[in-house]
């Protein structure tokens, strides 16, 4: 009887945890971004920029800082546009994202970019670069909504 009763306690509580899980994934809801970056990169590179997300039929403005580290030179300045999925509230957008890639640009190029951050916010964007530059890099960029 008791073997019954453990395994039955477990049982409610693994598909209490799986629904919790699945409501959360449920209501996560996405919005439209745009950003402009500015660049400057000599092997160690740093940028910031400003924006605006769309989320709910509301416009709220952000602001963007980073760093990169490896293979980069130049200076540029990127404009991105794209969506962002998994969140549940404006503010699921604060966050550090990571990303590892390379490229280059000389006059006009063209970017493609998945991120992710700590809360599950996951940004789908394509940019449009201007300037000259050059890298094969690892970078960090942390948005906040202001």
């Amino acid at each position: 009887m008791k073997i019954s009763s453990r395994f039955r306690s477990v049982a409610v509580a693994v598909i209490a945890t799986a629904g919790v899980g699945f409501a959360s994934t449920a209501h996560a809801d996405s919005g439209t971004i745009r950003f402009s970056v500015y660049k400057a990169a000599f092997f160690v590179g740093g940028s910031g920029g400003d924006g605006t997300l769309t989320f709910h039929g509301h416009r709220y403005p952000i602001s963007i800082g980073g760093i990169s580290g490896g293979l980069a030179f130049g200076a540029s300045k990127t404009y991105f546009q794209g969506t962002v999925s998994h969140i549940r509230r404006a503010q699921d957008v604060t966050g550090v994202y990571g990303a590892a890639g390379g490229g280059g640009a000389l006059g006009k190029g063209a970017q493609v970019i998945v991120m992710t951050n700590d809360k599950g916010a996951q940004l789908e964007l394509t940019g449009k670069q201007v300037g000259l530059q050059i890298n094969a890099d690892i970078s960090g960029m942390s948005i906040s909504v202001k």
